[in-house]
C-alpha cells in the first residue's frame, strides 16, 4: 500500500509559487493582476488570491496550542464547547422565571436577565431564579449603571441563602460605563468608585465577570473589524489601568473583565478576529505582570505572573446591523455564517439574534429558530469537538496576523492619546465608527457591499404590510431631545435607506410598473433584463419582463397595453445606437424611458434626449431615490 502512494504522488511533481503565477498571469490576458485578483480590505490590508505553506514562514501564530498563553488557538484544551444564551427582559419575575425554565429544557445553558432597578429586592431575585440552578447554568444581569453594585450584593446574599458553592458559579454582571457614553451619550457616576465596589462585593464569586466591555455596540453601529477589535482592547485596557492604580490586583482586575463583541458576516475575517483577540488581551495583561494569587497553580509565566488572568473571556453576538426588514428569513442565513465563524473561533458563550429583530419583538417561533441555529452547529455539525480547526490554514493564519497588526496599531494610537476614555470624551471613537457607517451605506447604495434581498435580488413580489423597522429607545425614554454629554454611535442599520425608499413605494398605493424592452441579442437582452428587474426591484416596483420584440415599436405598443410606467430597453450596446433613439421616440413621452447599460455612444443618446441609464457603475440608491420622486408624486 504504502509503494502504490508513493508511486501515486511521484506522478504529480511540485509546482512552485512561480509556476502558479505564471500561469495566473497569462490566464489575466493583459490585465492588471492586482487590480483583477488581490482584495484590499477595508481593515486596510490586502488579501492574495491564494496563499501556499511558505506564506506560514516566520509567523509565530503557528507555534501556538490550544489553552496554552498566548491563548490565540483557545483558552481551552479539552473541546470547544460553548454556552448558548438566551436573552429575557424582564417585564414581570414570575413570568421570566417562568420562560427561563422552559427554554433551559430546550438547549439553553445561559441566561441573561434584563432587570428593572426599580424593582429590585431580594424577593425580586428569588422570585426570579426559583427552581433555577446556578451551579448548572450560567447566569448574567444586566441593569441600570447606578444600580448595578445593589445587584450585585442581592445575587450574592441569595446564593448564599441557597447554600451554593459560590467558588462554582457562573455568570456576569454587565457593568459598562464607557459604553453607556457611546450609546446614549451620557456620563454619570464615578467608574472607578464603581467598578472597584462591585469588584468587591463579587469577590466570593470568582467566576462572575462584571466589567464588560460591549464591543458589540461597535459592531452594531457598522465599524469594521479591525475598529471593533483596537478599540475593545483600549477599552479593556482602561478597566486595567483604572483599577490597578486604584490598588487592586492586576490578576484580580482582569479576572472581571468581560469581552462582548459582535460578529459580521465576513466569515474567515471574524474567525482571525477572535484568534487575534485573545493574543492581543493576553498580551496586555501579560504587561501588567499579574501576580499569581495561589502557589499551587501550575499556569505561570517565567517570571511567576498569573496566565489564567491573561485569558480573554468572550461572549459573541450576531449582529444587527445586516439585519433586514425585507427578505427577513435571509437573516437566518446570515446569523448561521456568522454563529459558525464565532464557534470555528472558539467564544466562550453566544447568542444568535432572532431573524425578526430589526422589526419586531421576537416570538416564541424566532426565539425558537435562533437557539436551533447553535444546537444545529453542535448536536449535527459536532462544532464543539474541535479546538480551533482553522489553525494552519495559510489563509486563516495570515488573516489573523494582519487583523492583529491593524487592531494593535488602533490601539497603541489610542493610548498614545490618553485612553479609550479619552477618546470617547472627545468623541473620537464615535466619529471613527460613524465615519465607517456612512462609507458602508456608500458600498451599500452602489452594491459594492451586498445585502442579498434588499440592494440585490429583491423578493420582487414582497410588501411590507405591517411591518416597520424598530427604533432604539433614546436616553430619554424614546426622545431624540435629550442634552447629550458626549456624541453617540450611529445604529443605522446597512439596509435602512433602501427600506424607506420601499416603505415609501408601498405607502403610496401607486406601485411603479416597469416593462423590459428586450430586442437583439438574445444572450446580452437577457442578462439586461434580469439586471434591470433586479434593479428595479430594489425600490418594490412591479417588474415585467418579456422574451423579446421584433421592433422597438411593438415592445413599446406592448408596454402601453400593459400600463406601464417605466421602459427599459434592454439590449447590447453596439444595438442601441440602432434601438434605442427610435425606441424613445415612439414613447413620445407616456412612461419613463431606461436604457440598460453604459454604451459607448451614450453622449449621443443624451443629445437625443435620453436622461436614463442604469448600470453596475450608478448609485442604485440615489437612482431609485430620483425614481421615486418622479413616479410617486
Amino acid at each position: 500500500m504504502a509503494d502504490s502512494k508513493e508511486k501515486l504522488f511521484s506522478d504529480f511533481s511540485p509546482v512552485s509559487t512561480e509556476q502558479w503565477m505564471e500561469k495566473v498571469i497569462a490566464d489575466l490576458k493583459g490585465a492588471d493582476y492586482e487590480k483583477k485578483l488581490v482584495w484590499k480590505t477595508n481593515e486596510g490590508f490586502k488579501v492574495k488570491p491564494f496563499y501556499r505553506m511558505e506564506d506560514l514562514e516566520g509567523l509565530k501564530t503557528t507555534d501556538a496550542l490550544p489553552g496554552e498563553f498566548p491563548y490565540l488557538r483557545g483558552t481551552k484544551k479539552d473541546n470547544n464547547e460553548w454556552l448558548v444564551r438566551q436573552e429575557i427582559r424582564v417585564e414581570s419575575p414570575q413570568e421570566a422565571n417562568a420562560k427561563a425554565l422552559d427554554i433551559l429544557n430546550k438547549g439553553i445553558d445561559s441566561l441573561s436577565f434584563h432587570v428593572k432597578a426599580k424593582e429590585l429586592s431580594a424577593a425580586y431575585i428569588e422570585t426570579l431564579l426559583k427552581d433555577i440552578c446556578a451551579e448548572c447554568v450560567e447566569l448574567n444581569f444586566s441593569t441600570c449603571q447606578g444600580h448595578v453594585v445593589e445587584l450585585a450584593e442581592l445575587l450574592v446574599a441569595y446564593f448564599r441563602k441557597k447554600d451554593y458553592d459560590l467558588s462554582k458559579l457562573q455568570g456576569s454582571i454587565n457593568y459598562d460605563f464607557f459604553n453607556k457614553m457611546l450609546t446614549k451619550g451620557k456620563e454619570k457616576g464615578d467608574v472607578q468608585a464603581t467598578a472597584k465596589a462591585l469588584i468587591e462585593a463579587t469577590a466570593e464569586l470568582p467566576k462572575y465577570r462584571v466589567l464588560n466591555v460591549s464591543a458589540l455596540s461597535l459592531n452594531n453601529a457598522g465599524a469594521y473589524i479591525y475598529q471593533e477589535l483596537g478599540y475593545a482592547l483600549a477599552w479593556g485596557n482602561e478597566y486595567m489601568n483604572r483599577l490597578t492604580e486604584a490598588g487592586l490586583p492586576a490578576a484580580v482586575v482582569a479576572k472581571k473583565i468581560k469581552f462582548n463583541f459582535g460578529i459580521s458576516s465576513n466569515y474567515f475575517l471574524e474567525i482571525a478576529k477572535f484568534r487575534a483577540a485573545r493574543m492581543l488581551w493576553a498580551n496586555i495583561v501579560a504587561a501588567y505582570e499579574p501576580e499569581c494569587l495561589r502557589d499551587h497553580r501550575k499556569n505561570k509565566g517565567e517570571h511567576n505572573e498569573c496566565r489564567c488572568a491573561a485569558k480573554m473571556r468572550i461572549h459573541a453576538e450576531t449582529s444587527t446591523f445586516n439585519l433586514t426588514l425585507f427578505d427577513a428569513y435571509v437573516n437566518l442565513l446570515r446569523t448561521q455564517t456568522e454563529a459558525m465563524s464565532a464557534a470555528i473561533a472558539g467564544v466562550d458563550s453566544m447568542t444568535v439574534a432572532p431573524f425578526d429583530k430589526a422589526y419586531d419583538a421576537p416570538n416564541e417561533f424566532s426565539e425558537r429558530m435562533a437557539r436551533n441555529q447553535q444546537l444545529l452547529l453542535k448536536e449535527e455539525s459536532h462544532f464543539d469537538k474541535v479546538i480551533d480547526p482553522a489553525a494552519g490554514s495559510y489563509y486563516i493564519e495570515n488573516l489573523t496576523v494582519s487583523i492583529a497588526k491593524q487592531a494593535w496599531d488602533l490601539f497603541l494610537a489610542v493610548e498614545e492619546e490618553g485612553g479609550f476614555y479619552n477618546a470617547v470624551k472627545a468623541g473620537k471613537v464615535q466619529a471613527a465608527v460613524n465615519e465607517s457607517n456612512k462609507a458602508r451605506h456608500a458600498d451599500i447604495a452602489k452594491r459594492k457591499e451586498v445585502l442579498l434581498g434588499t440592494n440585490q435580488f429583491p423578493n420582487f413580489n414582497e410588501k411590507a404590510g405591517e411591518k416597520q423597522p424598530l427604533k432604539a429607545t433614546s436616553c430619554c425614554g424614546g426622545h431624540d431631545t435629550c442634552e447629550k454629554d458626549v456624541p453617540t454611535l450611529n445604529f443605522d442599520r446597512a439596509a435602512s435607506e433602501f427600506e424607506a425608499l420601499r416603505l415609501e413605494t408601498e405607502a403610496s398605493g401607486k406601485r411603479p410598473k416597469a416593462f423590459m424592452l428586450t430586442i437583439g441579442n438574445l444572450a446580452m437582452r437577457q442578462a439586461r433584463a434580469q439586471f434591470s428587474c433586479n434593479f428595479l426591484a430594489c425600490a418594490g416596483y412591479e417588474v415585467v419582463d418579456n422574451l423579446g420584440f421584433p421592433t422597438v415599436e411593438e415592445g413599446v405598443e406592448a408596454a402601453m397595453a400593459a400600463k406601464a410606467d417605466i421602459v427599459v430597453l434592454c439590449s447590447s450596446d453596439d444595438e442601441y445606437v440602432e434601438y434605442a433613439v427610435p425606441a424613445f421616440k415612439a414613447l413620445n413621452g407616456r412612461a419613463m424611458f431606461i436604457v440598460a447599460g453604459a454604451p459607448a455612444c451614450m453622449d449621443e443618446l443624451k443629445a437625443a434626449g435620453i436622461e436614463n441609464f442604469i448600470h453596475v457603475r450608478v448609485n442604485v440608491l440615489e437612482t431609485l431615490k430620483e425614481y421615486n420622486a418622479k413616479l410617486l408624486k
